[in-house]
């Protein structure tokens, strides 16, 4: 048990967070809504922590600028094999340029886990 303790810090068997937005299309000024999916990992891990980046990204040079970045205090205990649910908003800044081919967005995802900083994926 311990050695799976251990190795949770390190991310193998840690709890997993996927972000679900309620709407893919959204223009300056919208709320952003959805949620994050927490599954637990082997053993059971706190949860403190998780902010989520909008990041706007030039695809002709692959440069990545952060825009605004939500915080999210949470004290969890997520369970193994447990599933829980965070709900967020937060609103799109009115003077985001919109999606062209030159320019996109994502969402990227940390939290933070029994004092181990994850960095998640992108949405």
């Amino acid at each position: 048990m311990l050695l799976r303790k251990y190795m949770s810090l390190l991310g193998v068997g840690s709890a997993q967070i996927d972000l679900i937005l309620e709407k893919d299309v959204l223009v300056p000024g919208d709320s952003v809504n959805g949620k994050f999916l927490i599954k637990g990992g082997t053993v059971d891990q706190d949860l403190q922590l998780i902010e989520c980046a909008l990041v706007m990204v030039n695809l002709k040079t692959e440069a990545e600028k952060v825009l605004d970045t939500v915080s999210i205090d949470v004290q969890l205990r997520i369970q193994p094999d447990g599933d829980d649910m965070v709900p967020f908003s937060f609103l799109l800044p009115l003077d985001v340029p919109p999606s062209s081919k030159d320019i996109s967005y994502h969402l990227k995802q940390s939290w933070s886990l029994n004092r181990a900083l994850k960095a998640g994926m992108k949405t």
